[in-house]
């Protein structure tokens, strides 16, 4: 085992640990958003493990992942509008501390890859990530006049 997957157990470990509290012991709120941060922590989590097995089709998961995981939050969000009116989750603590894991697990990554390809991807990733795990949490918390207004 080395650095970089004893660094992605941590994560993982981590983000599903606090998934799994967030959703056996809360509300409609506190459930939809640990479903988003469950797509927060694991896409870091398999940056890690694609640069400690060295298996590049990692990021390709990561990558879909952090494409398709605030999708399905924004949908949640959309779907169970009228309800997460009702008890506007707050989940912008456990939301800028998953932004802060994924910022410095990209970060590292790149300086750890160089300049090439694989830098420009785990920048996409980043950007895809972090603007849609925001985006989610601001339309779970109520943020988005209208939406759930037939």
């Amino acid at each position: 085992m080395n650095g970089w997957i004893a660094a992605a157990t941590v994560v993982l470990a981590g983000g599903l640990g606090t998934t799994l509290w967030g959703v056996s012991t809360g509300g409609l709120g506190r459930r939809v958003i640990a479903q988003n941060l469950s797509t927060a922590l694991v896409c870091p989590g398999l940056l890690l493990l694609a640069q400690g097995y060295g298996r590049t089709s990692y990021v390709d998961l990561a990558l879909l992942l952090a494409l398709l995981g605030p999708v399905g939050t924004l949908v949640f969000a959309r779907l169970l509008a009228d309800e997460l009116a009702e008890e506007a989750p707050g989940g912008w603590g456990p939301t800028w501390a998953a932004v802060a894991v994924g910022a410095v697990v990209v970060v590292v990554l790149c300086a750890a890859s160089g300049p090439g390809r694989a830098m420009v991807k785990l920048l996409i990733v980043g950007t895809l990530l972090i603007g849609g795990n925001l985006l989610a949490s601001r339309a779970l918390s109520g943020g988005f006049p209208g939406v759930g207004r037939g």
